[in-house]
């Protein structure tokens, strides 16, 4: 059974950090593409960061580039974002996703299995 638990959202001022978790369970972390998305009230979901299969190539949304950084622990079986320089814009709810593709994507579509999010507020 395939299960994606994201953790570590919360409440932040403008210029703080936080680590959201994604830990999985019923597959090999290495061998698939994870990504993280956000969906704000009213907006889309749309890709922030992902790191591919194997060697673990990174890719960045231009949003969050110099900010953000996704890393992975095979062994423990989860994948990180360290945010930080949070902005108010960054508020949304965070999800993992395991992407179906062989390459790095930050497509919506190209993900098929999804956690049920953690809340990120960035608020003074």
């Amino acid at each position: 059974q395939l299960q994606f638990v994201e953790s570590g959202g919360g409440l932040v001022q403008p210029g703080g950090s936080l680590r959201l978790s994604c830990a999985t369970s019923g597959f090999t972390l290495e061998d698939y593409t994870i990504g993280w998305f956000r969906q704000a009230p009213g907006k889309e979901r749309e890709g922030v960061s992902c790191i591919s299969r194997s060697i673990g190539v990174t890719t960045y949304a231009d949003s969050v580039k110099g900010r953000f950084t996704i890393s992975r622990d095979n062994a423990k079986n989860t994948v990180y974002l360290q945010m930080n320089s949070l902005k108010p814009e960054d508020t949304a709810v965070y999800y993992c996703a395991r992407s179906r593709r062989r390459i790095p994507t930050m497509r919506r579509s190209d993900y098929e299995y999804w956690g049920q999010g953690t809340q990120v507020t960035v608020s003074s």
